[in-house]
């Protein structure tokens, strides 16, 4: 995918990352990735920021879901499947065959769909997920057996993906240890590496929680499922005991294309505000940050960079999970509905542990999470791949 506008995760710690390389100085970077003539320019001086040189194929004209259907058929799984565009692959090829690298890198384990079967030098796969955990675990909340059989059979095909994708690479690097075990127990996976999570704390800068209003925030792509079946949970289950102690109540959905189906609820209190360009803006006055999520993978940038900003976290096991986090010290950790309600209404009222959540949280990442040191971990990685390539 394009880098840009970095209005997801993936992109965002992609970016920080790049960003990061550059700063040090030991790689010239090529980065590639499909981009239209349009999005090049105008994202030209981003682009600047993150890599020397910018090479851009033609994207894919997007399908409805009726359209993506016959893929369903595919030995790959749907979504690794719409990657393999005839655009992608003779960029990818035409690019590793002209020139020499010391080392190539595939963000997300479904670019290794693009990756030459000739290619045999130094390679890198940056994984942000255990993906095949993330259609195992939609697979057990979907709401009918047919949608259940789907996402199982989804699983099974990325499952075997992933294990025969990353087994190619000379070093898989992982968000967390948590996913670096993951790969080693059930692939037998010797050459996975973990990075922190680094969030930009120049950019996120930290600020106390003091605002009056009663304003809850969740940000994320809402056109995945994982943030709408989380949202949807949180807007069903977990916002009516809300209201019911604070009337006057605020849930802020940030994040781009929300579903139709959740906006038209015009459910009290809660409002969606779309693609926004600066999330900081939907997400200062915050006196809860919530992350209701029951299906995900790898770690969740967003919980890092509401830290750094000073918001205090409620969060489910799965929204904070491989992150070094600490229960009732940088966050609050509510699973179920009750629980999350709970928790919630605690950080709407109490001030005081409202600013010591947000204290220790901010001290956290500073010390440990900053985008700097997750680049520099990434760039020994990639030194340890070209070293054992040879």
């Amino acid at each position: 995918m394009f880098l840009f506008p970095a209005d997801a995760g993936g992109k965002i710690r992609t970016g920080n990352i790049l960003r990061g390389l550059k700063e040090l100085g030991e790689f010239d970077i090529t980065l590639v990735s499909p981009a239209d003539a349009q999005q090049q320019s105008a994202w030209q001086e981003a682009l600047s920021g993150l890599c020397h040189r910018f090479v851009g194929w033609a994207p894919a004209p997007a399908r409805p879901r009726w359209q993506r259907a016959p893929d369903l058929l595919s030995a790959l799984p749907i979504n690794v499947a719409s990657d393999r565009t005839p655009a992608a692959l003779a960029a990818v090829e035409q690019l590793l065959a002209g020139e020499a690298f010391d080392v190539v890198v595939f963000d997300f384990v479904h670019s290794a769909v693009l990756r030459p079967a000739a290619w045999s030098g130094a390679s890198v796969c940056f994984t942000h997920n255990v993906e095949a955990e993330i259609f195992a675990r939609h697979a057990k909340t979907a709401s009918s057996a047919l949608l259940r059989w789907l996402w199982a059979s989804q699983a099974a095909k990325m499952r075997r993906f992933e294990h025969d994708a990353l087994a190619r690479f000379t070093r898989v690097v992982t968000v967390s240890e948590r996913d670096a075990e993951t790969f080693q127990q059930n692939d037998g996976l010797q050459t996975a590496r973990a990075i922190p999570t680094g969030v930009d704390l120049d950019f996120f800068a930290w600020q106390a929680p003091t605002s009056d209003a009663p304003v809850v925030v969740f940000t994320g792509s809402m056109d995945w499922e994982a943030n709408v079946d989380g949202i949807r949970f949180y807007i069903e289950e977990v916002w009516p005991h809300v209201l019911a102690q604070v009337p006057n109540a605020q849930l802020r959905v940030v994040g781009k294309n929300p579903p139709a189906a959740l906006v038209e609820r015009r459910v009290p209190g809660v409002s969606f505000t779309g693609f926004v360009d600066d999330v900081r803006d939907h997400a200062r006055d915050a006196l809860a940050f919530v992350i209701p999520l029951r299906v995900g993978g790898g770690t969740r940038i967003k919980a890092f960079e509401a830290m750094a900003m000073g918001l205090p976290v409620v969060s489910t096991t799965i929204g904070v999970e491989g992150l070094a986090v600490a229960d009732g010290t940088h966050f609050l950790r509510a699973d179920g509905a009750a629980a999350l309600a709970e928790a919630t209404l605690r950080l709407l009222r109490d001030t005081v542990l409202r600013l010591k959540l947000s204290r220790a949280a901010r001290e956290l990442v500073e010390s440990q999470f900053g985008h700097r040191v997750a680049s520099q971990v990434f760039a020994q990685i990639l030194h340890e791949a070209v070293e054992a390539s040879r």
